[in-house]
């Protein structure tokens, strides 16, 4: 696994806290669930919890789930009442089964192979209630890979608690695998003016196009309701919900 889920785990949830508008996240995927009747959700790499809090604050039976122990030890540190289980999203057993799962944050980026997405929607969805819907977001390849700039520098800056850090992301087209780019991100503390590297996230991330997407739901039993188009703060993303098909 890499830093950034390891060693730097303190310093992303310091960052995203800055880079994502959490307000915005519960309003999305509350009224999503709201609208389909769920109070029960599973989240499904749920990192350090910061969505956790504002959905168990906002009366939703919240499960969370994370492959990394890192990530999983601050988010039962901020919410100690919290129900969080470390789990691989291709093949994790809870034994128990939900009225929602939600996946947010691009996490399905991870997924580069065919296989690998197959196998996690068909563990979604054995993991849900009767007509249970799924929803995840998405980078969308249409808009996102004619984007890229060979060798282009990339640079976010957050600061948080007193302190400053700043990504450097380079992104190329991976040829090799479905619509793939390389990340390789560097980061650094600011201190004083001096950039002091302190870790980098090397990783293979997968793009999508909404039609295999709907393909590949359509595969492991589930029918598309809504795919709707989503800019994030890096990233042009569709959002995508759909229901168990039993």
């Amino acid at each position: 696994m890499n830093d950034l889920y390891t060693s730097l785990a303190e310093v992303y949830d310091g960052m995203y806290r800055t880079f994502i508008n959490y307000e915005e996240e519960l309003n999305l995927y509350g009224e999503i669930l709201k609208a389909n009747h769920c109070t029960q959700v599973l989240e499904i790499g749920c990192g350090t919890g910061n969505l956790a809090s504002m959905l168990i604050e906002n009366g939703f039976q919240y499960t969370g789930l994370d492959l990394s122990d890192a990530m999983l030890a601050i988010a039962r540190r901020n919410l100690p009442l919290g129900e969080f289980v470390k789990g691989n999203m291709r093949d994790f057993n809870l034994l128990k089964k939900f009225e929602a799962a939600i996946i947010t944050g691009r996490t399905l980026s991870y997924l580069v192979s065919n296989k690998d997405v197959y196998n996690s929607f068909v563990n979604f969805n054995k993991h849900l209630t009767g007509k249970g819907i799924i929803c995840f977001d998405c980078i969308n390849a249409s808009k996102f890979i004619p984007s890229i700039k060979k060798d282009e520098k990339v640079i976010h800056r957050a600061s948080f608690d007193g302190r400053t850090f700043v990504r450097e992301s380079f992104w190329n087209i991976n040829f090799n695998q479905s619509w793939s780019f390389d990340w390789l991100s560097i980061y650094f503390e600011d201190c004083d003016g001096e950039l002091k590297k302190i870790g980098e996230d090397k990783s293979t991330i997968r793009a999508f196009v909404k039609e295999e997407i709907a393909l590949f739901l359509n595969l492991t039993g589930f029918e598309v309701k809504e795919i709707r188009d989503r800019p994030s703060y890096a990233f042009d993303t569709f959002v995508v919900v759909a229901q168990a098909n039993r």
